[in-house]
């Protein structure tokens, strides 16, 4: 169990909206009763909240999962459990006329539940970026804010192509990203990662696998030809001393590229792993990584 730590840590991120979700169950998203514009709504997950609050219905939340840490404005919200494990009992005394859930089976559960009840419920999914298109979009129109949802769809789109404008023309730089050391895992291309690296001009190192993050071995390690490693931390607190710890991890596969230049980056940021409103910044962020000299002191996303 204990060697499945990390991963499970970076599952619960995805979770949150940053990266992944965990396999769906196959059952089609709950849709939501028709009624007028919620007043009172109830978000589980991050990415959801700062959804709500891109849409400017940031008074209209009255409650969130403890999980929920930006904007700023969202500390003073009523916690209604945590993403993992959301209180319904607590659900139900905000007296919400919408919850939004995502659609994992946690959270399927207390939806099925609050349906049952009567409680008006929007399950989305966000595995990936065109997901989180539709995720707003489905807000917009749950929240009459569908002029609002298509404005911000189509800002975050744009900004996106204008950065992948910039990088489509540059060689791409093999990107090794690890979700965990010990064993080590690796971010494969059925992912919201791999597209992350996609926009931001590189390439994954790791080819095609059954997997989405599958464990690779020492001589896979040594044949990726990675030029830049970038590695996940488990907590966002002392970056610098798992960046040193990862630096000497890594200085056993001197041969590597990334190793060898000493591009080796620790990352925990919202903005990078959560899919939502943050999304172009936190391409922007890889970019730097990986194209240093076009990215390093262009800020183009604000």
């Amino acid at each position: 169990m204990k060697k499945w730590l990390p991963l499970l840590i970076i599952s619960c991120l995805a979770g949150m909206g940053f990266i992944f979700l965990l396999a769906q169950s196959g059952r089609e998203p709950i849709a939501p009763a028709t009624i007028d514009k919620p007043q009172r709504i109830v978000s589980l997950a991050p990415n959801l909240t700062e959804i709500l609050f891109e849409l400017g219905l940031g008074e209209n939340i009255v409650a969130v999962t403890s999980d929920s840490d930006y904007p700023a404005e969202v500390a003073n919200k009523k916690k209604v459990g945590t993403f993992w494990h959301p209180n319904i009992e607590t659900i139900i005394s905000c007296k919400p006329d919408l919850v939004i859930t995502l659609d994992f089976e946690q959270q399927k559960a207390v939806a099925d539940s609050l349906s049952r009840l009567g409680y008006n419920v929007l399950t989305l999914k966000t595995d990936k970026i065109e997901d989180l298109w539709t995720a707003i979009t489905k807000i917009g129109s749950a929240t009459d804010c569908k002029q609002q949802a298509d404005e911000l769809v189509n800002n975050l789109k744009g900004k996106l192509n204008g950065m992948q404008g910039k990088t489509d023309s540059l060689n791409r730089t093999r990107v090794l990203w690890v979700i965990q050391s010990e064993p080590l895992r690796v971010a494969g291309r059925n992912t919201f990662i791999n597209e992350l690296i996609d926009l931001a001009g590189g390439e994954n190192a790791v080819g095609p696998t059954i997997q989405q993050y599958p464990s690779i071995a020492s001589e896979e390690l040594i044949t990726c030809e990675a030029q830049v490693i970038i590695q996940s931390a488990m907590e966002p607190d002392n970056i610098e001393k798992q960046q040193q710890a990862a630096e000497v991890y890594w200085s056993k596969y001197s041969n590597l590229p990334a190793v060898e230049k000493n591009r080796i980056f620790v990352l925990y940021s919202n903005e990078v792993l959560r899919l939502g409103p943050r999304l172009p910044q936190g391409v922007e962020i890889i970019s730097r990584f990986l194209h240093p000299d076009i990215f390093a002191n262009n800020t183009t996303t604000k």
